[in-house]
């Protein structure tokens, strides 16, 4: 073997070690989401606060974040609404992320974010602070299959009251059904058979059930616009700081870096691996 084939395999080697490496800090990150809505798809709004052009343009910047790193992680990427700012940058966005796990990566950046940098709007060059609340919600499906087990409901049978003829009304056609977990009852005695006034029933409670999971979906929702915070000074998560030095600090977990441009890039991972290691910020999420 020569010399060029020995320094061809150990280059090899040397790529497949650090793709094994890369596979491991991988699952090691994806094991971390446990949440039970950190597997859905993800929509992410992003508004302004006070500031005017400032802030409007601080929240471009983040949109643009965000998209390079769905890029990066070459997930879906939906955009839902787009107001663009009155001179430069955007007055709110809402767009929708699909991919593994999107919901568990991005909820760490639901919170307001705080730029620090020399106005390029400013005529004088005067050091200004912008924020923006970012918000990001698990994608709740529309078209959720009820699956309803035997061992969860008890039929019962009666004898139909009421007009409906005489058939009706001397058989056991009437069909009550109780949804166990739930204590849902749902009956029907339209039909002369037993066998349709089941079908029919089933269909109700289906109905209901479907319903009642929307409605919890909702109040889930109602969670996270209660998480909301105002955007303003001390509300912040995380800062960014593009002078007099240049930093970006999550506030809740102390991680940071300076290198601000591979941030504004997309390069986020730190920040949201540094977020799902410590459970107890996850609550509420």
């Amino acid at each position: 073997m020569t010399a060029e084939e020995d320094s061809d395999d150990a280059r090899e080697l040397g790529q497949a070690f650090d793709q094994l490496m890369r596979d491991i800090e991988e699952f090691e990150f994806t094991s971390l989401l446990s949440g039970p809505d950190d597997h859905r798809d993800a929509i992410v709004t992003i508004h302004p606060g006070a500031g005017g052009t400032e802030s409007q343009d601080w929240a471009e910047m983040l949109f643009r974040m965000y998209n390079r790193w769905v890029e990066r992680r070459q997930f879906a990427f939906e955009l839902l609404d787009f107001q663009p700012g009155d001179e430069a940058g955007l007055k709110a966005a809402t767009f929708e992320v699909k991919g593994d796990f999107c919901y568990g990566f991005l909820k760490s950046e639901s919170g307001v974010h705080r730029l620090v940098r020399i106005s390029p709007f400013d005529a004088n060059s005067r050091r200004h602070t912008s924020f923006v609340s970012v918000h990001v919600y698990p994608l709740i499906e529309d078209n959720v299959k009820i699956e309803i087990k035997d061992e969860e409901i008890r039929v019962d049978t009666y004898r139909a009251s009421g007009a409906g003829g005489q058939h009706v009304n001397k058989t056991s056609s009437a069909v009550r059904i109780t949804h166990l977990p739930t204590n849902i009852v749902v009956t029907c005695q339209s039909e002369r058979s037993q066998h349709k006034n089941k079908d029919a029933a089933m269909k109700v409670l289906k109905s209901r059930l479907y319903q009642l999971h929307k409605e919890e979906e909702a109040k889930k929702m109602d969670k996270f616009e209660k998480a909301k915070k105002k955007i303003e000074w001390g509300s912040q998560i995380r800062s960014y700081v593009f002078h007099p030095y240049n930093m970006v600090k999550d506030h809740r977990t102390k991680s940071e870096t300076s290198n601000v441009q591979a941030v504004m890039d997309g390069d986020i991972d730190q920040f949201i691996e540094a977020f799902l290691e410590h459970p107890e910020l996850n609550n509420g999420f």
